[in-house]
Formats: structure tokens, C-alpha cells, sequence
């Protein structure tokens, strides 16, 4: 696929939506979907699965008596408590760890699938806005400059540059409109503006160590996760997916073009800035958490289609649940493929991203 796709509509097969022209229905595939319930309890059952066996993985393995005797200890059950070395390292460290793997990847797959409707782009992403670009700034200036604390101040730092590139964004957009084209194409004038900078600041630092360290955190890690974190990108990202399925409908509208979505009654305007600012904010707060994690937005929207179909209102839910899942054994490949070295979990999103991106493409009859 190429630049000249910016604009077309996501080929969603089988999609209906009431009022829309006959002629604006994109093409059915054969046969169906999975019923609804029997995705919905497979998703529960493999997230939980995932959870338990994610947490049980590691340079040392936890095993699951372990595991269940930290949580019921947390629960108030009668259970002999873990050694205390034992018990941090399962629930301030891996705990912690599996939970926000998996509401990071809920998160980036919920904005994937909104801006994939809403500027009807096949390739659009979380950073699709820039704000990744932005949180990589001024995650940089932070540790550059010195500023805030540790990890906290990097996250804030991150979270403040994200802002600022959404704020960027907005503002170029307020004189340039808001049709799919230009969000898509400004987007990316941001991201590369930020990008820049970002360069500028590392070379200007001259510290090798800080450069490495900048490096792998902007291509994402769980390492530093902390109960803090994971309540507030749990907070949010429960927030952020509860409004976006409020305008599933509209997203559905959105799947066919403006001109449709307006003629269901749709304001196109304030539902874009609306969904636009949620996903920003989304992605804001996970890549303030973990890093810039690339490809779980862009592929695992896709592959739910298959499943689920078009329908945004079943569409979202099991693309958080799809997101969850995904992002979690990757982590967890990612601790121990090359154990005890850690390499970032963005390095393997991009390798397993790209051959399934790539099927996504072939089964679409795009390749």
C-alpha cells in the first residue's frame, strides 16, 4: 500500500450501515463472522490465561502455587505467606509489569481501530497524530536537561511533550480543516517536526550513556512499571475506550466517508475533534508509561476484522481484549528470548508486526 491510499476507504467487508447508499457499501467477504459470545468468553478466558502464564515467565520463574498465594495474600484469604524477596518480586515487579503490558496494548489497539474509521486510512496508527513524536521529546529533554526524577520524571516529561505536539497539531489543523487527508498528512508534518528535535537534543547531550538509555526506552519497555502507573493508564484507558464506544456508531458512519456519516446525522466536525483528542490522550498516556510500542495499533485491528467484522460496537471491545493478549506474550517473549539480557518489546511488536501485517495484507488480496 502506498501514500496515494490516504483517503480511500478501509475495505471492511461485509459492513452495512442504515441509510447508506447502495453504491457506498465496500464489497462482502464470504462467509461469516464469530458469534459474539463465543468470541467474547475465548477473549476473557485467553486474557486471563495470559495474565497467569505472563506472570509465571521470567529470568526466574514463578510458579503457580507462588503466584496464588501472593494474590490471595492481597485478598485477605487464609494462605501462608511468600517469603518476603518472593512475594515483592511477584507482586511489585511482575504483577505490575503483565498488567500494564496489557493495558498499554488494549490501548494502542482501540486508537488503531479508531483512526483507521475516522480518516478511513488502512495504515493509520496510534502515532499516526505525532503525539508519540512529542512524548519522545520531551521524554528526552527531561533526561537531558536533568529535570524531574527518575522515571517519574520521564513520564511526566513524555506526557508534557505529547501535549504539546497534539496542541501542535490542533492548531494546524484549526487552518487547514479536518477532512481525512490533511489529519493525516499533518500528522506526520508534526511527528517529523518532533522527530528533529528530538535528534537535535541527543546529539546536543554528547553522553553515550544517555543516548543508549533514551534509545531503549523509545522503543518501549515494561521494566519500570510500577502500581502507580498501571492505576493511571488503567483509569484511562477505561475512560478513553468507554467514550469512543459511545460514537461506535459513528464510527461505523465514518467507515463509508464524511459525506455519509453527515447524511446519518453525524456532526462530523465535533465528533472527529472529539475522537481525535480521546485518542491523543490515550496514546499520550501510554507512551508516557512504556515507550513508543510500535505495530500492535496498526495490525491488530485487522486481524480482529476477520473475526469479530466491521461492526465497531463488537469491533472495540475484542480489539482491547485482541491488543491485551498480544502485547503480554510479547512482553514476555521479550524477558526471556535472550534472558538474562531484556530487549525492548517494541523490537519484537516489529518483528512479528511485520510478517503478520504482511499476511493481514496477503489474505485482503492486497499483496
Amino acid at each position: 500500500m502506498s501514500a496515494s491510499g490516504i483517503g480511500r476507504p478501509i475495505p471492511y467487508p461485509g459492513a452495512r450501515v442504515s441509510g447508506a447508499a447502495s453504491g457506498d457499501a465496500p464489497p462482502r467477504r464470504s462467509g461469516g463472522y464469530a458469534p459474539v459470545p463465543v468470541l467474547l468468553a475465548a477473549g476473557v478466558g485467553l486474557l486471563i490465561c495470559s495474565v497467569a502464564v505472563s506472570v509465571r515467565v521470567g529470568a526466574s520463574d514463578v510458579g503457580y502455587a507462588e503466584l496464588a498465594r501472593a494474590v490471595g495474600t492481597r485478598l485477605g484469604l487464609d494462605v501462608e505467606p511468600l517469603p518476603r524477596l518472593l512475594d515483592s518480586l511477584i507482586w511489585d515487579l511482575r504483577v505490575p509489569r503483565v498488567l500494564m503490558a496489557a493495558l498499554a496494548g488494549a490501548s494502542l489497539a482501540v486508537c488503531g481501530a479508531v483512526l483507521q474509521a475516522v480518516t478511513r486510512n488502512a495504515l493509520a496508527d496510534p502515532y499516526l497524530l505525532g503525539v508519540s513524536s512529542g512524548a519522545s521529546t520531551g521524554a528526552v529533554a527531561v533526561v537531558v536537561l536533568g529535570v524531574g526524577a527518575g522515571s517519574l520524571g520521564v513520564a511526566g516529561g513524555a506526557f508534557a511533550g505529547a501535549l504539546l505536539s497534539f496542541g501542535v497539531l490542533v492548531l494546524l489543523l484549526r487552518r487547514s480543516g479536518l477532512d481525512s487527508s490533511r489529519i493525516v498528512l499533518t500528522g506526520v508534518i508534526v511527528a517529523q517536526l518532533f522527530s528533529a528535535i528530538t535528534s537535535l537534543v541527543l546529539m546536543a547531550s554528547g553522553d553515550a550513556d544517555t543516548t543508549r538509555a533514551i534509545t531503549h526506552w523509545l522503543l518501549g519497555s515494561m521494566s519500570s512499571t510500577r502500581w502507580d502507573t498501571v492505576i493511571i493508564s488503567a483509569v484511562a484507558g477505561a475512560g478513553g475506550t468507554g467514550a469512543v464506544w459511545l460514537y461506535a456508531n459513528a464510527l461505523d458512519g465514518f467507515s463509508f466517508g464524511s459525506d455519509t456519516a453527515s447524511s446519518l446525522g453525524i456532526d462530523v466536525r465535533r465528533t472527529r475533534v472529539v475522537l481525535l483528542a480521546v485518542t491523543a490522550l490515550l496514546t499520550a498516556v501510554t507512551v508516557a508509561s512504556v515507550g513508543a510500542i510500535g505495530f500492535v495499533g496498526l495490525i491488530v485491528p485487522h486481524g480482529v476484522r476477520f473475526l469479530a467484522g466491521p461492526t465497531h460496537r463488537a469491533l472495540l471491545p475484542f480489539t482491547a481484549l485482541a491488543g491485551a493478549v498480544f502485547l503480554m506474550w510479547t512482553d514476555a517473549l521479550a524477558r526471556v528470548v535472550f534472558a538474562p539480557q531484556e530487549v525492548p518489546v517494541g523490537v519484537f511488536t516489529a518483528l512479528l508486526g511485520v510478517p503478520l501485517f504482511l499476511l493481514i495484507l496477503r489474505r485482503r488480496g492486497e499483496l
